[in-house]
């Protein structure tokens, strides 16, 4: 049985306390986020932020801030050495997408500070512990951000497309929370129910789609695969991107309908739950996934370069190999999956 975003008490509108975590869900909390900040002593900040989504910002953000950072185009570890030196305040606000907010928290865990975080998209940065450390440096522990301001509309605000891109990573994290290395059940109920709500959302076109339980969806699956660790997808993505320089979300939503037919024969009681929750048998796993994610995807259209899969395949295979997966891919099978996505 299946139950409608209404059915649930509070679920448009929340605010959620997780141990030294504070979320705040709902519409029109982007224009509340000044107010926000301070009913949660956030009085002295630094803000990270991009062109894009400064111009969402409400007013007064940007000019209550000690200063404010433009996060340029890059790799986090790149990105957040280069600008680290000219932040001077330890406690940051990052408004914008996964990279802004991880740049955020990857200078947080050097200078030993908290991040806020306003979402633009529906990465699970804003949720997670998961990021990289600034080139050069090194720090005790990963950050997770201590405040989340999520506003449904800013972070479903991205054309088509491109939503169903970044919905497709959001929705990685939710099936590998059902496998992930240190998996349990709050990580695999989470993970389901937020699934099921990012299905359900997308099987509705645009104007006529739930933004408000899209982006629950997405918070939840970010908050599972939080508690129960990254899989094979994410390390095959993350290192295309890293050798390939080709973009993240459509890199998800390329390889995702793949690897989890790859899965499905290792985790075959965790890929039964998943089909459940996306309302389809299992043979038509494959072809859900890729619907959602707006169509078929290949990596030559994102600008992968074929004389780089031997490096890709190496280090996909280097990186699963010291993962605590049971039956991880060998290089083999690594390179007939990428080969089958060009």
């Amino acid at each position: 049985m299946t139950i409608s975003l209404d059915e649930l008490p509070n679920a448009r509108a929340f605010t959620w306390l997780d141990g030294e975590r504070v979320a705040v869900f709902r519409e029109g909390a982007l224009s509340e986020a000044l107010d926000i900040l301070r009913g949660q002593g956030w009085e002295h900040f630094e803000l990270l932020s991009t062109p894009r989504a400064l111009a969402e910002a409400p007013v007064g953000l940007g000019e209550t801030a000690v200063a404010a950072h433009e996060v340029p185009p890059g790799r986090v570890a790149e990105v957040s050495a280069e600008i680290i030196d000219s932040v001077t305040t330890p406690t940051l606000v990052a408004l914008g997408g996964g990279r802004v907010i991880d740049v955020a928290k990857a200078i947080a865990a050097v200078r030993g500070g908290r991040v806020a975080a306003i979402p633009t998209t529906l990465s699970g940065a804003p949720i997670t512990r998961f990021h990289r450390f600034p080139a050069g440096h090194d720090a005790p522990h990963l950050v997770r951000p201590t405040l989340l301001i999520a506003d449904p509309g800013p972070m479903t605000g991205l054309d088509e497309h491109p939503l169903r891109a970044t919905a497709m990573n959001a929705l990685a994290h939710g099936a590998e929370a059902l496998y992930g290395p240190v998996g349990n059940p709050v990580a695999t109920l989470t993970g389901l129910r937020g699934a099921e709500l990012m299905a359900r959302a997308l099987d509705h076109d645009e104007g006529e789609r739930d933004n408000a339980a899209l982006a629950l969806g997405a918070l939840l699956c970010g908050y599972a695969v939080d508690n129960s660790g990254l899989g094979p997808h994410h390390a095959m993505c993350q290192e295309l991107v890293r050798v390939m320089g080709i973009p993240h979300a459509e890199t998800n939503a390329t390889m995702l309908p793949r690897t989890m037919a790859m899965m499905r024969p290792r985790f075959p009681s965790a890929l039964d739950a998943l089909v459940q929750s996306l309302g389809v048998p299992i043979e038509s796993l494959k072809d859900r996934i890729t619907l959602l994610g707006g169509g078929p995807r290949k990596l030559s259209d994102l600008g992968a370069e074929p004389e780089r899969i031997p490096a890709a395949v190496d280090a996909i295979h280097g990186r699963l190999a010291d993962a605590p997966i049971p039956d991880p891919p060998g290089p083999d099978e690594i390179k007939a999956l990428i080969e089958a996505a060009w």
